[in-house]
């Protein structure tokens, strides 16, 4: 689904990613879906403010790799901005999103796009015990 680069665009992302969590049995308030709903909202985050370009949307698409585990993966049109995990200064208050990311998903990457400027960041959620 696509979604306006705006914080707006990013809260309405992290709302219906939590409902579609929530329709495919990993309830509100669980574990899984609130690490979930963090890493995709975090990926969106960066997707709106580190990939953005004017006029342009980002992408989410949940999905599910076997019977449990999540993907998220988010695209923006910003190839040449590439996500990496790094530990911001102490008295920094931005910077944490992938480091967030990386301590919640089992694992996470980024793909550049063929034929169309941009990248894909995907997070991947083991999810051993459903709730």
């Amino acid at each position: 689904m696509l979604f306006s680069s705006t914080p707006r665009g990013v809260r309405l992302a992290r709302r219906l990613a939590g409902e579609w969590l929530d329709t495919w049995g990993l309830p509100y308030g669980g574990t899984a879906h609130d690490a979930l709903t963090l890493i995709v909202a975090e990926l969106c985050n960066n997707a709106a403010c580190h990939g953005r370009v004017a006029g342009r949307d980002f992408r989410l698409d949940l999905s599910t790799v076997g019977p449990a585990t999540v993907r998220v993966e988010v695209t923006d049109t910003r190839s040449e901005r590439i996500p990496v995990a790094l530990t911001p200064p102490t008295d920094s208050t931005r910077g944490r999103g992938l480091v967030l990311v990386n301590g919640l998903a089992s694992r996470w990457d980024y793909r550049r796009r063929v034929g169309a400027p941009g990248k894909t960041v995907w997070a991947e959620y083991d999810v051993n015990h459903p709730e």
